[in-house]
């Protein structure tokens, strides 16, 4: 993967997956705000309902590890975490596909929440005390994102925006990563924890994905067993097709593909 040089601050094309990524949360943070409007008595239920509980999914709430990404609570925090995930996510669509971004994304969210089932149950079994904090919000994919980045394009420089300070790329994924593993001693560890485990699932999705992401090799490989298929088919009624000719005293032949081989060709009676 080729090394980048340094850049302004300066966000990337809205489009393809980060497009999708954002109008996506948008839409959810504008519905939860209507559904609160509506039920505002129930206002704290749905917002848990969504949220990532592991004590809520553990007991059948299987829908949380993907709806918690979508929860976003205060209209500032809301905006941070939208402009990181424009700039990350618009940058690597910059140089993979829309499918491999979208890939890594939500490897890095689901890895977050799997982080967060483990220390859950680590901690009960060990009789150790843990505050439940629900997890919301799309700062687990970020994460990956940003650990991305600093892997493949590690002297990438980019402004900290609002100081005219640039830091590459990899310097920056490693003080959040310190951050985040100075939160693991605080009241919000399995927070961080979470957090932490988004950015383990964004490491192995790029040392294990294909080169343009999951959903394309999955749709290849679907393609491939469904032409096999009908090639199966189309020599299997070359096969009876064989086998009825020969009863009615002629003889075909078709070939591995179940074309038929023309055995009477204009260049073989030329040459007879």
């Amino acid at each position: 993967m080729p090394r980048m040089g340094s850049s302004l601050f300066a966000f990337p094309d809205f489009r393809g997956a980060t497009r999708k990524l954002i109008l996506w949360n948008l839409a959810a943070y504008f519905g939860l705000l209507l559904a609160q409007l509506a039920f505002r008595e129930q206002a704290g239920e749905l917002v848990a309902s969504f949220s990532f509980i592991p004590a809520a999914f553990l007991h059948g709430w299987l829908w949380q590890p993907f709806t918690y990404s979508f929860i976003h609570i205060g209209i500032l925090g809301t905006l941070l975490e939208l402009l990181s995930l424009w700039f990350l996510a618009g940058f690597l669509e910059s140089m993979h596909s829309d499918g491999w971004v979208m890939g890594l994304y939500a490897v890095s969210v689901l890895g977050t929440a799997a982080a967060a089932i483990v220390i859950y149950v680590a901690s009960g079994t060990l009789g150790y005390s843990l505050l439940p904090i629900p997890l919301y919000g799309c700062f687990g994919g970020i994460f990956g994102l940003l650990v991305a980045i600093g892997v493949l394009y590690g002297d990438m420089q980019f402004m900290l925006f609002p100081l005219p300070i640039g830091i590459k790329a990899r310097y920056l994924a490693a003080i959040y990563a310190l951050v985040t593993i100075a939160m693991l001693f605080g009241q919000q560890r399995m927070y961080a924890f979470a957090e932490l485990g988004g950015a383990l699932a964004g490491m192995f999705y790029l040392r294990l994905a294909p080169g343009r992401g999951f959903s394309f090799t999955l749709s290849e490989k679907w393609y491939g067993l469904r032409n096999g298929y009908y090639r199966w088919k189309r020599r299997r009624a070359a096969r009876k097709f064989e086998v009825y000719m020969r009863s009615q005293g002629r003889t075909v032949r078709f070939d591995g593909n179940g074309k038929r081989i023309d055995e009477d060709s204009d260049d073989k009676r030329r040459w007879n």
